[in-house]
């Protein structure tokens, strides 16, 4: 079937290994969806958070989260125990752990979310796609010339 057609049908095979294609080379939605031939970088973006809520066996999945109430209660770590994932907290008071993340959510707010009002959650995760697109591939002073993308893959490379 040619790109863009509405109907078109992927099989459950070729869903997950998008997913896991997308995950193991760092690729936004946009250019998964480029390199399978995927209508919308949206669809791909669905098939991530079923495949995660899904969460298949052996994936080894971390969810790093400051201590926030919502993360603490029982349920909510009930869950993430019933499907593998592993959780890490910062330590309490310590936002060093998280240093990273607080930064990269820093910088997001400051250069998409505050800088626009946005019509709807759609709309909202276009730009959101776009800005994460844009983010991983500029080239960053401190990261010794390389875009974020270059920079996972090297340190992955090393590890």
């Amino acid at each position: 079937m040619a790109k863009g057609i509405r109907n078109k049908r992927y099989t459950g095979e070729f869903k997950q290994r998008v997913v896991e294609t997308m995950m193991q080379e760092k690729l936004s939605y946009r250019e998964a969806a480029r390199q399978f031939d995927v209508n919308s970088d949206h669809r791909v973006a669905s098939w991530e958070r079923i495949y995660l809520e899904e969460g298949p066996d052996g994936t080894e999945l971390i969810l790093h989260s400051d201590q926030g109430w919502q993360y603490q209660h029982k349920q909510y770590q009930r869950m993430l125990e019933t499907k593998g994932i592993r959780k890490s907290m910062s330590r309490k008071g310590n936002c060093l752990d998280n240093a990273v993340m607080e930064n990269f959510f820093g910088l997001l707010k400051t250069e998409l979310f505050y800088l626009q009002d946005f019509d709807s959650i759609e709309h909202f995760k276009a730009e959101l796609i776009d800005y994460l697109d844009y983010y991983n591939r500029r080239i960053k002073l401190k990261l010794k010339g390389l875009t974020p993308a270059q920079h996972r893959s090297q340190t992955l490379q090393v590890a």
